[in-house]
């Protein structure tokens, strides 16, 4: 909520939202698997699973494999709008992220 008319103004221009660590987090998400690829995305992924989940991959593989195809069919057959339009709302941070910031650059210069 703003406390002063600065604030309120600074939340109308949309610039409240600066410091959110999720669109940060989705930003760099969006430069790193521009610039490696899905390999990424993957080691992503890898840094989410907690370490007892990592050795428990690493000790059983086939069957970490059949529930996260499990997993996948289900998600893929159940939300799989919401998992697209997630994803494709997240790439459009992460890209009006970057536009934002060459914008900015240029504008300094």
């Amino acid at each position: 909520m703003p406390q002063s008319p600065s604030d309120h103004e600074r939340a109308a221009a949309g610039l409240d939202f600066d410091a959110d660590p999720i669109r940060d987090r989705a930003s760099k998400l969006g430069n790193s698997i521009a610039e490696n690829g899905p390999e990424a995305l993957f080691e992503e992924i890898e840094n989410l699973l907690p370490e007892s989940w990592r050795e428990q991959i690493v000790t059983f593989p086939i069957a970490a494999l059949a529930l996260g195809l499990g997993v996948g069919i289900w998600l893929g057959l159940k939300k799989s709008t919401e998992i697209i339009s997630a994803g494709s709302s997240m790439l459009s941070a992460a890209a009006m992220a970057n536009v934002s910031k060459v914008l900015n650059r240029e504008d300094e210069e």
